[in-house]
């Protein structure tokens, strides 16, 4: 048994504490919109924030989770998809396949949250997700138009 904080309520979860965190987010506690991918940590799919840091959930056991540890998925993200870059990611058709996608969107909020307007260079420093679509230059232009920098989007030959 694991209680986990996960998108700001309580949950008691009937898990074995050596199982990824990724699978316990899925199978127990029904939240499929994070991703698996690589089941390395590598690819991203999976992505979630604990404790407002970006983390891959394929690499994290449930039984390495501390109390008081806050976990937010995309489903926790906003309440009705009105995060900034959710609202990007439609306006500018980011998507081609989506299964990356919420991955993508996680990795993005938590670059906004700690560089409110990134650069081109920030944006591809933080933003190593994989993307089998290849929708790189949509999901850069998305990260601009989030921080409000629609300009900077279409100053870097982004098609917006």
């Amino acid at each position: 048994m694991a209680k986990l904080n996960i998108n700001g309520r309580s949950v008691d979860l009937k898990v074995d504490g050596d199982t990824p965190l990724l699978w316990a987010l899925r199978e127990q506690a029904g939240l499929t919109g994070t991703k698996y991918g690589c089941g390395i940590g590598q690819c991203g799919a999976c992505s979630i924030h604990i404790n407002g840091e970006l983390q891959r959930s394929c690499s994290i056991l449930v039984k390495d989770m501390k109390a008081g540890d806050k976990i937010l998925t995309i489903e926790g993200l906003s309440q009705n998809g009105d995060h900034p870059v959710q609202r990007a990611w439609l306006a500018l058709d980011v998507p081609q396949c989506g299964y990356c996608q919420s991955g993508q969107i996680m990795a993005a909020a938590a670059l906004l949250k700690k560089k409110p307007k990134p650069t081109d260079a920030d944006i591809d420093q933080a933003m190593t997700n994989v993307c089998r679509c290849g929708t790189y230059q949509r999901i850069r232009a998305a990260v601009h138009q989030a921080a409000g920098n629609t300009n900077a989007a279409f100053a870097s030959g982004k098609k917006a």
